[in-house]
């Protein structure tokens, strides 16, 4: 393959490369910023003791951890990833599985709960992933989906008063047309709970998180240009001087960046028809 072959098969693939250095920066910033969310949402579902639970496109520790703390030793918690080398390689109080959510089958067993945070919203074939989450839910078991909605808010600064707020934007405009470029569907957050009901989930409920501006918020965009920085470039869509800007006014402290809102959506997969629909764990 020349060195121009490799590059077009580069572009096609995934924008935020788990590979690279800023990859854990931004597996950081994620967690900081929406971990308390997600925990509030799987806490609210119940999760508890004795609970069989899959982590789709886990990233990194922090959701596995907290599933693994909650369903005990009598528990299971699997975390699945294309790339898991952000995952500890042993030790860890729960399995970690290299898998493809959109190719793969689904891993062996029924679980209670199947979570997915910021997945699927890259995932080409996603509502072939969607089908295969569902399949591997008992009866009764929850599935939650949370992704982000770009085109429902697509602005870093939504308060565009001055030459700083108006770069920051028209940089995260090449971020979306790049994500966009490489299949992600940027209205995907809003279709949430109709896909759920539509694969046979009921009790269908959603709700969304839309942080304003953080320290978090900006470490997690300057590590995301950072990662892309060469592709704005690459593409026309920002010079490098542009790129540097943005990141020193970043690190000003007084730019104030917000990210796609965050729509979080839950199902249960019904009881089977033998069973009463009074019937709990």
């Amino acid at each position: 393959m020349t060195d121009d072959e490799a590059a077009r098969e580069r572009d096609k693939g995934y924008l935020l490369d788990n590979r690279q250095a800023e990859a854990g920066e931004r597996f950081a910033a994620l967690s900081r910023l929406f971990d308390p969310v997600t925990f509030r949402r799987l806490g609210a579902l119940g999760v508890a003791e004795g609970w069989s639970c899959w982590e789709v496109g886990a990233g990194g520790p922090s959701v596995p951890g907290w599933l693994a703390e909650r369903v005990g030793e009598k528990g299971r918690v699997l975390a699945t990833d294309l790339d898991t080398s952000w995952m500890p390689q042993a030790g860890a109080p729960y399995e970690v599985m290299r898998h493809d959510v959109g190719a793969d089958e689904a891993p062996e067993g029924s679980f209670d709960l199947v979570h997915a945070r910021l997945v699927l919203v890259h995932v080409p074939r996603r509502e072939a992933a969607l089908r295969a989450m569902v399949r591997a839910l008992r009866p009764g078991g929850w599935l939650l989906l949370e992704d982000a909605d770009p085109a429902l808010q697509p602005l870093a600064c939504p308060d565009e008063y001055g030459p700083e707020q108006e770069l920051a934007n028209r940089i995260r405009r090449g971020f979306r047309s790049l994500l966009a470029e490489r299949g992600a569907q940027l209205d995907f957050g809003r279709t949430l709970p109709r896909l759920l009901r539509t694969a046979g989930l009921v009790d269908v409920e959603a709700d969304a998180y839309f942080p304003i501006t953080s320290p978090t918020g900006s470490a997690l965009e300057a590590a995301t240009v950072r990662q892309i920085r060469d592709r704005l470039i690459e593409g026309g869509l920002a010079t490098a001087e542009e790129v540097e800007e943005h990141l020193a006014n970043i690190a000003s402290g007084s730019l104030d960046t917000t990210t796609a809102p965050l729509i979080s959506a839950w199902g249960r997969k019904p009881l089977s028809r033998s069973r009463s629909h009074t019937e709990t764990r």
